[in-house]
């Protein structure tokens, strides 16, 4: 026989089994949730406190979604602690709610304060809509802004969309360095690396890795490495340009979504891979975000929903460089740089070609041969020399995307690099032509860009997590 002690134990444990379970849910599923629940646990951030005579009322919000779960207690339950910001756990039965807005409400049991906020000192205030410049002074904060919430969870879905968009293709996903020897745009913008200990000792000492390192610009060099054994791969990881420009438009650390294709020798191949990822990611993003979406579309950005889906449902348009260069030309209007066949196209050039061609992206190729750098392929073409290379340039923003075919012609290739002085640095990538070389190319994407575009956002600023060396502060 159990002796009283055990008989005393084994009851207390067939109470607590009789206990319904406590279940843990996010925001996002308490508000999506099909049927009342009598134990629920919703730990979160106070973002309004409403306290009446009969009734408190509480929304909450975890991040998950847009929208805050509405808790409804009784008055008994406030206490001191209780206010915008403070972090709470709230348990107790998921109810239907009464008002249409809302499917679920959670009508409280209990109510802990986890951690307070003194709602004094803390600069977002309850029921006020801060524009993007005021949150942009607390980096460290700014993430529980509501629009930097959406524009985060916006940025989650686009990233998990343009990796379920190569892998849905056959791509596969390469992991290029971040610290490297090369400078693949040949523009020189790089940020130069060391041991810290090399910082303060003499530049004639040896350098950590033996040679200059250097943040990434981009990772398109090592794709190509991985392109003669794999026929489709990517990349999507930290980028960094050393431009020293505190523009609207420029950052000094940027993702960047490149792939490689081989075996192809047309640049239309490189712009449907281009085109296909825009829309799809877009379509991904538009159905799983709408709400989130919709609050930049309402307040940031007015005419921009009408004008992506119009974009999804046409073929982006492609002209010549020098076709643009004409355009530009006859153009009535008058721009800060005049344009010349041979001359870069500057911002104003691409935003005036975008909104020539109707508003829609358009591609650009065939670039003059001397603009572009040393692996773009020669389409051997006249006195108008040029290369097989694409931009894309979409509405308000000008180029979002890069790419060309690559020189895979080893003499073509060896040539061009002994008239720059390169041959000895890039040795490695004439030997790629001379083992198994294939027609290939690809391109990049800037991310943060991408996002700028179709949430119609200013500052390329407001779309990465951290507003890096700003003014106000350091992270």
């Amino acid at each position: 026989m159990l002796g009283s002690r055990a008989q005393g134990g084994w009851r207390a444990l067939r109470r607590c089994s009789s206990l319904p379970r406590v279940v843990r849910l996010r925001v996002r599923e308490a508000l999506g949730a099909r049927e009342a629940a009598d134990a629920v646990r919703v730990q979160g951030w106070v973002r309004s406190v409403r306290s009446q005579k009969e009734v408190l009322f509480l929304h909450i919000n975890d991040g998950s979604s847009l929208e805050h779960l509405q808790v409804v207690a009784n008055p008994s339950l406030e206490n001191r602690d209780l206010t915008f910001g403070s972090a709470v756990e709230v348990q107790g039965k998921l109810v239907k709610s009464p008002h249409r807005k809302q499917n679920m409400e959670l009508q409280a049991e209990t109510i802990r304060v986890v951690g307070p906020c003194d709602i004094w000192s803390f600069p977002l205030k309850m029921k006020e809509r801060h524009p993007l410049e005021y949150v942009r002074q607390f980096p460290h904060l700014r993430c529980r802004n509501n629009t930097l919430g959406s524009l985060l969870r916006i940025r989650s879905e686009a990233t998990a969309a343009i990796h379920s968009f190569f892998q849905d293709n056959g791509y596969v996903h390469i992991h290029t360095p971040i610290i490297t020897s090369n400078d693949c745009e040949g523009a020189g913008e790089l940020f130069q690396i060391g041991a810290s200990s090399e910082v303060r000792e003499s530049a004639e000492k040896t350098h950590f890795f033996n040679v200059p390192a250097f943040l990434t610009v981009s990772g398109q060099l090592h794709l190509e490495v991985m392109a003669g054994a794999f026929t489709h791969v990517f990349t999507f990881g930290p980028t960094f340009r050393a431009e020293n420009s505190q523009s609207r438009r420029h950052l000094a650390e940027f993702y960047m979504v490149e792939a490689e294709l081989s075996f192809t020798e047309s640049l239309q191949d490189i712009m449907q891979v281009m085109e296909d990822l825009f829309k799809t990611v877009t379509s991904t993003v538009l159905s799983k975000c709408p709400r989130d979406v919709e609050l930049f579309h309402k307040y940031v950005a007015p005419t921009q929903k009408d004008r992506l889906e119009q974009i999804l449902k046409n073929k982006f348009v492609t002209i010549s460089y020098s076709e643009a260069v004409e355009i530009l030309k006859q153009a009535s209007q008058t721009f800060t740089f005049k344009p010349e066949w041979g001359c870069d196209l500057q911002t104003e050039h691409e935003k005036y070609l975008v909104k020539h061609c109707g508003e829609v992206p358009v591609f650009v190729i065939n670039y003059p041969y001397d603009l572009k750098p040393f692996y773009m392929r020669d389409n051997e073409d006249g006195p108008q020399h040029t290369v097989a290379a694409v931009d894309l340039l979409v509405p308000g923003i000008g180029e979002l995307c890069g790419g060309s075919l690559r020189e895979e012609r080893l003499p073509f290739l060896e040539s061009r690099l002994q008239r720059l002085g390169l041959t000895d640095a890039y040795q490695w990538y004439l030997d790629l032509r001379k083992f198994g070389s294939v027609p290939h190319g690809g391109f990049g994407m800037g991310f943060e860009r991408y996002l700028q575009y179709i949430l119609g956002v200013d500052n390329i600023k407001d779309v990465i997590p951290f507003p890096r060396f700003s003014h106000s502060c350091l992270l």
